[in-house]
């Protein structure tokens, strides 16, 4: 009984001082808090600028629409045509081009954003607007990249989607 009374009191003390230590645990965000952009890292920043993906189409890619980027990789694996190959690279620069200016607009719609908080003046009506032209920018993002896996997918046929899922581990 004695062994149960120490057990028990050992375990409430050692929830309080979990429960203490968590509330006064430093935030994860405590290293953004430098960052230009609160809500970007800098390597967020360059990918978005870039016109790279950022995770736009995971759901073409992870449901068999494959990506012009990676096929332009495995171009030989997978034994694209010089025609397959001469539309997949345009389709691919459209992207870029396209994702990399409104990769931008993102960015600066961002900016918009963070600056409005660190004025400290920011109202709910601004906050709408603000949020609302960040998040079409994000959404004209993500047709973009999703658009051009749709557009590749219809460029190759069903053994080239089958190598493409097995060389990205998707298949076996």
């Amino acid at each position: 009984m004695k062994f149960l009374l120490v057990a028990f009191t050992f375990s409430i003390l050692s929830t309080q001082a979990l429960a203490e230590a968590a509330h006064h645990a430093t935030s994860p965000y405590a290293q953004e808090a430098a960052r230009d952009i609160k809500s970007l890292s800098e390597t967020d920043v360059d990918e978005l600028t870039r016109g790279g993906g950022w995770g736009f189409a995971k759901p073409a890619e992870l449901n068999g629409y494959p990506g012009p980027s990676h096929l332009l990789q495995m171009k030989d694996r997978l034994g694209l045509t010089d025609d397959q190959l001469l539309k997949v690279q345009r389709a691919f620069d459209l992207m870029q081009a396209r994702a990399s200016e409104e990769g931008q607009v993102f960015v600066d719609a961002e900016r918009e954003l963070d600056a409005a908080f660190r004025s400290r003046a920011i109202t709910e009506s601004e906050l709408r607007d603000l949020v609302a032209a960040a998040e079409a920018s994000r959404s004209r993002l993500r047709f973009i990249h999703l658009a051009a896996h749709l557009e590749v997918t219809r460029l190759l046929d069903a053994s080239q989607i089958a190598a493409y899922g097995e060389h990205r581990g998707y298949s076996k």
